[in-house]
Protein backbone atom coordinates (compact mmCIF):
# COMPACT_ATOMS: atom_id res chain seq x y z
CA UNK A 1 0.00 0.00 0.00
CA UNK A 2 1.24 3.15 -0.80
CA UNK A 3 0.95 6.90 0.75
CA UNK A 4 -2.61 8.48 0.10
CA UNK A 5 -3.84 12.21 0.53
CA UNK A 6 -7.17 13.69 -0.10
CA UNK A 7 -7.44 17.34 -0.11
CA UNK A 8 -10.54 18.07 2.14
CA UNK A 9 -10.30 21.64 2.36
CA UNK A 10 -8.41 24.22 0.00
CA UNK A 11 -8.83 28.00 -1.65
CA UNK A 12 -10.54 26.47 -4.59
CA UNK A 13 -12.82 23.86 -5.87
CA UNK A 14 -13.81 22.29 -9.28
CA UNK A 15 -16.92 24.24 -11.14
CA UNK A 16 -19.59 22.09 -10.69
CA UNK A 17 -18.57 20.28 -7.38
CA UNK A 18 -20.97 19.75 -4.66
CA UNK A 19 -17.78 20.51 -2.26
CA UNK A 20 -17.04 23.94 -0.68
CA UNK A 21 -13.74 25.85 -0.78
CA UNK A 22 -12.52 28.18 1.68
CA UNK A 23 -9.56 29.95 2.53
CA UNK A 24 -7.57 27.49 4.50
CA UNK A 25 -6.05 24.09 4.07
CA UNK A 26 -6.40 20.28 5.29
CA UNK A 27 -5.64 17.33 3.92
CA UNK A 28 -6.51 13.66 5.32
CA UNK A 29 -2.97 11.51 5.07
CA UNK A 30 -2.94 7.82 4.61
CA UNK A 31 0.08 5.36 5.10
CA UNK A 32 -0.10 1.84 5.43
CA UNK A 33 0.94 2.72 9.32
CA UNK A 34 -1.98 5.35 10.38
CA UNK A 35 -4.29 8.26 9.29
CA UNK A 36 -3.96 11.41 10.19
CA UNK A 37 -4.87 15.33 9.30
CA UNK A 38 -2.52 17.55 8.36
CA UNK A 39 -4.20 20.82 9.25
CA UNK A 40 -7.64 21.12 9.52
CA UNK A 41 -8.80 24.17 7.77
CA UNK A 42 -10.69 27.58 9.09
CA UNK A 43 -14.48 26.81 9.72
CA UNK A 44 -14.87 22.94 9.80
CA UNK A 45 -16.26 22.89 5.87
CA UNK A 46 -13.53 20.60 5.48
CA UNK A 47 -15.58 18.13 7.73
CA UNK A 48 -18.73 18.64 5.53
CA UNK A 49 -16.39 17.54 2.36
CA UNK A 50 -14.69 14.44 4.06
CA UNK A 51 -18.25 13.23 4.58
CA UNK A 52 -19.40 13.63 0.42
CA UNK A 53 -15.97 12.07 -0.03
CA UNK A 54 -16.25 8.76 2.04
CA UNK A 55 -13.49 10.12 4.17
CA UNK A 56 -13.73 8.15 7.54
CA UNK A 57 -12.34 10.95 10.13
CA UNK A 58 -13.22 8.24 13.05
CA UNK A 59 -10.19 7.05 11.34
CA UNK A 60 -7.68 9.64 12.41
CA UNK A 61 -5.43 8.75 14.48
CA UNK A 62 -3.28 12.41 15.58
CA UNK A 63 -3.14 15.89 13.72
CA UNK A 64 -0.54 17.78 12.60
CA UNK A 65 -1.04 21.52 12.26
CA UNK A 66 1.66 22.84 10.44
CA UNK A 67 1.55 26.14 12.40
CA UNK A 68 -0.94 28.50 14.11
CA UNK A 69 -2.39 30.90 11.71
CA UNK A 70 -6.26 30.47 11.46
CA UNK A 71 -6.59 28.93 7.69
CA UNK A 72 -4.63 25.88 9.05
CA UNK A 73 -5.79 25.54 12.71
CA UNK A 74 -8.89 27.51 13.82
CA UNK A 75 -10.81 24.35 12.23
CA UNK A 76 -9.62 21.90 14.86
CA UNK A 77 -12.07 22.30 17.55
CA UNK A 78 -15.12 21.84 15.17
CA UNK A 79 -13.28 18.20 14.46
CA UNK A 80 -14.07 17.11 18.21
CA UNK A 81 -17.55 16.48 16.98
CA UNK A 82 -16.61 13.86 14.52
CA UNK A 83 -13.62 11.48 16.30
CA UNK A 84 -11.26 12.62 18.98
CA UNK A 85 -7.66 12.63 17.72
CA UNK A 86 -5.12 11.04 20.47
CA UNK A 87 -2.66 14.02 20.13
CA UNK A 88 -1.53 17.10 18.23
CA UNK A 89 1.70 17.79 16.94
CA UNK A 90 3.10 21.57 16.72
CA UNK A 91 6.17 23.57 16.40
CA UNK A 92 7.97 25.81 18.75
CA UNK A 93 6.23 28.56 20.02
CA UNK A 94 2.46 27.57 18.45
CA UNK A 95 0.84 29.36 21.06
CA UNK A 96 2.33 32.53 20.50
CA UNK A 97 -0.08 34.96 19.77
CA UNK A 98 -0.51 35.71 15.63
CA UNK A 99 -1.22 38.96 14.09
CA UNK A 100 -1.44 40.22 10.75
CA UNK A 101 -1.44 44.41 9.62
CA UNK A 102 -4.02 45.45 7.63
CA UNK A 103 -3.89 48.04 5.49
CA UNK A 104 -7.16 49.12 5.19
CA UNK A 105 -8.15 49.00 9.05
CA UNK A 106 -4.71 50.22 9.52
CA UNK A 107 -4.65 48.19 13.11
CA UNK A 108 -3.26 44.74 13.41
CA UNK A 109 -6.05 41.85 13.04
CA UNK A 110 -5.46 38.79 15.28
CA UNK A 111 -4.50 35.42 12.41
CA UNK A 112 -3.96 32.73 16.06
CA UNK A 113 -5.74 29.37 15.76
CA UNK A 114 -8.66 30.42 18.41
CA UNK A 115 -8.04 27.78 20.70
CA UNK A 116 -5.37 27.32 23.98
CA UNK A 117 -3.04 25.07 25.53
CA UNK A 118 -5.29 24.78 28.12
CA UNK A 119 -8.11 23.84 26.03
CA UNK A 120 -6.16 20.92 24.53
CA UNK A 121 -5.80 19.88 28.78
CA UNK A 122 -9.75 20.25 28.38
CA UNK A 123 -10.39 18.20 25.71
CA UNK A 124 -8.52 15.09 26.30
CA UNK A 125 -5.50 15.76 23.73
CA UNK A 126 -2.02 15.27 24.07
CA UNK A 127 -0.08 18.14 23.12
CA UNK A 128 3.23 17.14 20.98
CA UNK A 129 6.06 19.39 19.94
CA UNK A 130 8.48 19.02 17.28
CA UNK A 131 11.79 20.86 17.95
CA UNK A 132 13.58 19.50 14.83
CA UNK A 133 12.54 16.05 13.51
CA UNK A 134 10.05 13.50 14.89
CA UNK A 135 8.99 10.07 13.68
CA UNK A 136 5.08 9.55 13.39
CA UNK A 137 5.34 6.34 11.95
CA UNK A 138 7.47 4.03 9.81
CA UNK A 139 6.16 6.15 6.44
CA UNK A 140 5.59 9.86 7.57
CA UNK A 141 8.07 12.44 10.41
CA UNK A 142 8.03 16.02 10.63
CA UNK A 143 10.57 18.58 10.04
CA UNK A 144 11.40 21.76 11.42
CA UNK A 145 14.45 24.29 12.27
CA UNK A 146 14.86 25.54 8.73
CA UNK A 147 18.29 26.89 7.30
CA UNK A 148 18.27 29.93 5.52
CA UNK A 149 19.70 29.16 2.59
CA UNK A 150 18.10 31.65 -0.17
CA UNK A 151 18.32 35.44 1.27
CA UNK A 152 15.48 36.63 -1.54
CA UNK A 153 13.24 34.72 0.02
CA UNK A 154 11.31 36.75 3.02
CA UNK A 155 8.49 36.57 5.22
CA UNK A 156 6.28 39.74 4.62
CA UNK A 157 6.35 42.66 7.26
CA UNK A 158 2.70 42.17 7.87
CA UNK A 159 3.33 39.44 10.13
CA UNK A 160 4.30 39.88 13.40
CA UNK A 161 3.52 37.56 16.91
CA UNK A 162 3.51 38.23 20.30
CA UNK A 163 2.00 41.28 22.78
CA UNK A 164 5.36 43.39 21.08
CA UNK A 165 4.21 42.27 17.82
CA UNK A 166 7.75 41.96 16.83
CA UNK A 167 8.05 40.24 13.57
CA UNK A 168 6.94 36.93 12.85
CA UNK A 169 9.72 34.14 11.94
CA UNK A 170 7.47 31.75 12.14
CA UNK A 171 9.43 29.32 14.17
CA UNK A 172 6.25 26.99 14.85
CA UNK A 173 6.30 26.01 11.33
CA UNK A 174 6.69 22.27 10.31
CA UNK A 175 6.44 20.64 7.87
CA UNK A 176 5.76 16.46 6.73
CA UNK A 177 7.82 14.19 4.84
CA UNK A 178 6.53 11.14 3.68
CA UNK A 179 8.13 7.95 2.32
CA UNK A 180 7.63 8.40 -1.86
CA UNK A 181 9.27 7.03 -5.28
CA UNK A 182 13.29 6.88 -4.99
CA UNK A 183 12.61 9.77 -1.84
CA UNK A 184 10.34 12.36 -0.36
CA UNK A 185 7.31 13.76 -0.71
CA UNK A 186 7.22 16.80 1.38
CA UNK A 187 3.82 18.29 2.61
CA UNK A 188 3.85 21.90 3.31
CA UNK A 189 1.07 24.36 4.94
CA UNK A 190 2.31 27.81 3.69
CA UNK A 191 5.73 27.90 3.15
CA UNK A 192 5.81 30.75 5.31
CA UNK A 193 10.04 30.40 5.87
CA UNK A 194 10.27 29.83 1.94
CA UNK A 195 9.77 26.90 0.17
CA UNK A 196 13.34 26.58 -1.21
CA UNK A 197 14.46 27.11 2.33
CA UNK A 198 12.40 23.85 3.57
CA UNK A 199 13.17 22.28 0.83
CA UNK A 200 17.26 22.14 0.79
CA UNK A 201 17.02 21.81 4.60
CA UNK A 202 15.24 18.56 4.18
CA UNK A 203 17.53 17.62 1.32
CA UNK A 204 20.70 18.29 3.51
CA UNK A 205 19.62 17.23 6.75
CA UNK A 206 18.00 13.12 5.51
CA UNK A 207 20.51 12.99 2.81
CA UNK A 208 17.33 12.13 0.32
CA UNK A 209 15.86 14.13 -2.37
CA UNK A 210 12.62 15.44 -1.97
CA UNK A 211 11.08 14.37 -5.56
CA UNK A 212 7.68 15.78 -4.64
CA UNK A 213 6.18 19.20 -3.41
CA UNK A 214 2.22 19.08 -2.13
CA UNK A 215 0.24 22.07 -0.77
CA UNK A 216 1.25 25.81 -0.38
CA UNK A 217 3.99 27.82 -1.21
CA UNK A 218 3.26 30.98 -0.21
CA UNK A 219 3.75 32.97 -3.96
CA UNK A 220 0.50 33.94 -4.18
CA UNK A 221 0.60 37.96 -5.37
CA UNK A 222 3.94 37.45 -6.00
CA UNK A 223 5.31 38.64 -9.20
CA UNK A 224 6.18 36.17 -12.03
CA UNK A 225 10.13 36.78 -12.18
CA UNK A 226 10.02 35.61 -8.31
CA UNK A 227 7.71 32.63 -9.11
CA UNK A 228 9.45 31.39 -11.98
CA UNK A 229 12.83 31.66 -9.86
CA UNK A 230 11.67 29.78 -7.16
CA UNK A 231 10.46 26.99 -9.68
CA UNK A 232 13.08 26.53 -11.58
CA UNK A 233 15.38 26.57 -8.40
CA UNK A 234 12.91 23.63 -6.70
CA UNK A 235 13.70 21.55 -9.93
CA UNK A 236 17.42 22.12 -10.27
CA UNK A 237 16.95 21.02 -6.59
CA UNK A 238 15.44 17.80 -8.30
CA UNK A 239 11.44 18.44 -7.54
CA UNK A 240 9.85 16.71 -10.53
CA UNK A 241 5.90 16.29 -9.23
CA UNK A 242 4.66 19.32 -8.03
CA UNK A 243 0.74 19.33 -6.00
CA UNK A 244 0.12 22.92 -5.24
CA UNK A 245 -2.74 24.65 -3.47
CA UNK A 246 -4.08 26.98 -1.12
CA UNK A 247 -1.39 30.09 -1.14
CA UNK A 248 0.61 28.84 -3.83
CA UNK A 249 -0.54 31.24 -6.57
CA UNK A 250 -2.42 30.56 -9.44
CA UNK A 251 0.29 29.82 -12.18
CA UNK A 252 1.28 26.98 -10.52
CA UNK A 253 1.94 23.64 -12.05
CA UNK A 254 -0.17 20.37 -10.45
CA UNK A 255 -2.74 22.85 -8.86
CA UNK A 256 -5.28 20.51 -7.08
CA UNK A 257 -7.72 21.52 -5.27
CA UNK A 258 -11.02 20.36 -2.60
CA UNK A 259 -11.30 16.58 -3.36
CA UNK A 260 -7.98 16.11 -4.84
CA UNK A 261 -6.48 12.69 -4.38
CA UNK A 262 -2.91 11.94 -4.50
CA UNK A 263 -1.22 8.40 -4.35
CA UNK A 264 2.54 8.12 -3.58
CA UNK A 265 3.93 5.19 -4.85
Amino acid sequence: MSCKLTILVDNTVKKGSDLTAEHGLAIFVETPDSSFLFDCGHTGIAWNNAEKLSVDLSSVDFVVLSHSHYDHAAGFPSLLKYCHPKAVYIGRNFWQEKFSFDKESNQYLPKGCGFTKSDLVAWGVEEHECKDSLKLDDYAQLFTNFDRHYSFEHIPQKFVCGSAKESDCFDDEICLLLKADDGIALVVGCSHQGILNITATVKKRTGLPVRRIIGGIHLNGEGQERMDRTLNELKRLDVRDFNLCHCSGVNVPGRVSVGTIIKLD
